[in-house]
């Protein structure tokens, strides 16, 4: 196991993150995905700490905050001690019918804080994140917000999950203006046949030096293989989330065939490594509900991908440019060229 500095900040994490999204009973919004006991909660906290891992990631809606609660009472049972773990969790997703119990405003926030701080069993959260945008509050007022659950000790880092570039980057151009405390992390979606953060958040997060958090690096189990054809069982027969185009996938499970077996190792592992060898990916999150299921994910740590099987992926799996990025393209291409190999290009 590795580990990585979370954005512009001191902290380092592990490039294996343990998801709890599955933790506690199946219920509402991500029905389907959970219902795993506390035994089992503990035994993969526990592998996981085992291989290294130092980093877990949950949110005050999954199963209805049972999820925290499971996590949290996973760390005392297991004698984890609070130093030793990065516990990253979220807000802004709806948590009742009110038109105050969801978004991100001040009210919302410190309310959900209070909560989530319970049901972990802690007095501080490492990583606090936005879950999502919210279009009625002001960003100053959510700024302002976090700013102040930091300065007060509740927080250590905040970041955001599921935002559009120009969205974190105004946020980062208030909090400099307000003197806040900026964002050290975007959580996103992003796998072998879900590349599309490449167009905007990929150049955004290296210019702002933020880290990348990836979720649901199998595409929702896609990328395990076991969905192609007539076999649709699991929980994407279920939750088809996130979304995938198997037109486009097809190619690229081909591609990956050929190089699990010529590293001797899953198309799981292939996935993940795929993943842990891009430059821009801090930390990779891992949602199981068997130990076994973690087993597998944990043995992508061992495949170390060659040139080669990079280019077949990327070629197998490359989006195709949207403008402005066929013009950008064309028009920096000399520029390019030259930051990368101090040589003018031949422009004749």
């Amino acid at each position: 196991m590795r580990y990585n500095v979370l954005g512009n900040s001191g902290l380092f994490v592990s490039e294996m993150c343990l998801g709890t999204m599955v933790f506690g009973p199946s219920s509402g919004r991500y029905a389907g995905a959970g219902d795993v006991g506390q035994d089992d909660v503990d035994r993969i906290v526990r592998r996981a700490f085992d291989a290294g891992s130092n980093f877990v990631d949950t949110a005050n809606v999954y199963a209805g905050g049972q999820s925290e609660e499971s996590l949290g009472r996973s760390l005392k049972n297991l004698g984890i001690a609070r130093d030793k773990v990065v516990i990253a969790t979220k807000v802004e997703h709806a948590t009742g019918s009110g038109p105050n119990d969801g978004g991100a405003s001040r009210y919302h926030i410190v309310d959900q804080l209070k909560k989530s701080l319970r049901r972990l069993g802690t007095d501080h959260i490492d990583l606090y994140q936005l879950h999502g945008w919210d279009p009625a509050t002001p960003v100053e007022e959510t700024v302002r917000a976090l700013d102040d659950l930091v300065r007060q000790g509740h927080v250590r880092y905040v970041g955001v999950s599921n935002w559009a570039a120009w969205q974190v980057t105004k946020a980062l151009g208030v909090a400099a203006r307000l003197n806040a405390v900026p964002f050290q992390s975007v959580q996103a979606y992003y796998s072998l046949v879900g590349r599309e953060l490449e167009r905007e958040l990929v150049p955004m997060l290296q210019t702002e030096r933020l880290g990348l958090l990836v979720y649901s690096p199998l595409a929702g189990g896609y990328l395990s293989g076991k969905y192609r054809g007539a076999m649709k069982s699991g929980r994407r027969s279920i939750i088809s989330f996130p979304p995938v185009d198997e037109v486009k996938g097809a190619p690229v499970l081909e591609a990956m065939d050929g190089i699990a077996a010529r590293h001797g190792t899953s198309l799981v592992a292939v996935a993940l490594a795929w993943l842990l060898q891009q430059r821009v990916v801090t930390s990779v999150i891992l949602g199981v509900k068997r130990l076994d299921q973690l087993e597998e994910q944990l043995k992508a740590l061992e495949v170390r991908l060659s040139e080669d099987d990079l280019e077949t992926l990327d070629a197998a799996s490359a989006l195709s440019l949207e403008y402005p990025a066929w013009m950008v393209q064309t028009a920096d291409a000399a520029r390019t060229t030259l930051l990368k190999t101090g040589e003018l290009p031949d422009q004749r």
